[in-house]
């Protein structure tokens, strides 16, 4: 049996995800809102979690001139449980300048190496917009399942207590 999973795209992504082409996506719904943080999410999770949908040209502008920008929504993601960013392009087009902008590649580089390291946002580098939509499937589906197991522990854990209390009192 498939998941099924609600992502959230926000309303602003001009060519959203359709999470629709392969049966590895079966399930999987697509609603259209408005997200305070990142470009996708999943339904009544936005909160907890997201994922920053970046094509390697929108990156690289977001490590120059729109930096302050950029810094202040990884700032508002710390909030959230769990946030990556993921990249429509390669690591190597990066350290490469494979772009257009007179960004120097090392400073690039170096940029997403300090939001990695000083800020812990995740940065994937998925090559191609299919597997950048993978890439954000699989994270999102990633995170609801451990949501899962976690509610499973704890109903465990409940249960035992319950057990342990109806045992106590049997035995007055």
């Amino acid at each position: 049996m498939k998941d099924c999973l609600t992502i959230v795209a926000d309303t602003r992504e001009r060519l959203p995800y359709e999470f629709n082409s392969g049966s590895v996506y079966d399930g999987t719904m697509v609603e259209q809102k408005a997200l305070l943080i990142g470009d996708y999410s999943l339904s009544g999770l936005e909160h907890l979690v997201a994922v920053e949908r970046k094509s390697l040209p929108d990156l690289v502008l977001c490590l120059g001139r729109e930096r302050d920008r950029f810094e202040r929504e990884l700032l508002r993601a710390q909030g959230l449980e769990a946030f990556a960013v993921v990249v429509e392009g390669t690591f190597y087009e990066l350290a490469h300048g494979d772009y257009r902008s007179q960004l120097n590649p090392h400073a690039a580089v170096q940029s997403v190496s300090a939001f990695m390291a000083r800020m812990r946002v995740p940065f994937v580098f998925a090559g191609s917009r299919d597997v950048a939509m993978y890439a954000v499937w699989s994270f999102l589906r990633q995170f609801v399942q451990g949501k899962h197991k976690e509610l499973k522990t704890i109903e465990k854990t409940l249960g035992m207590q319950k057990k342990s209390v109806s045992h106590k009192l049997n035995s007055i």
